[in-house]
């Protein structure tokens, strides 16, 4: 679980970072989840984008993903969204404690 510090921290990485995965009318299916895992597992911090065909809002996107892959949610701002997993092996961001 993220503190306010942590979050603030992981909010300004998430600013200049590009969007890198799309979620459309399919929703969160099998292929998403595996192509977040790995990429939260390589970046640590990942930007999401709900498209207008999606079946939910990306709040509820959001919050499934991350469950689906042990994440946690740093922001949902309109249509995008961010989660963050710590890589247990090789951490790329630092977050003190």
């Amino acid at each position: 679980m993220l503190n306010s510090k942590q979050r603030a921290k992981l909010r300004g990485l998430a600013n200049t970072m590009e969007t890198i995965l799309q979620v459309g009318k399919g929703g969160v299916g099998e292929t998403l989840i595996g192509q977040m895992d790995d990429a939260l597992t390589a970046r640590e911090l990942v930007k999401a984008r709900v498209l207008e065909t999606s079946p939910q809002p990306a709040k509820e996107i959001a919050n499934q993903l991350a469950q689906a892959v042990q994440a946690d949610v740093v922001q949902v701002i309109g249509s995008k969204f961010v989660l963050y997993r710590r890589n247990p092996e090789n951490p790329v961001i630092d977050l003190g404690k």
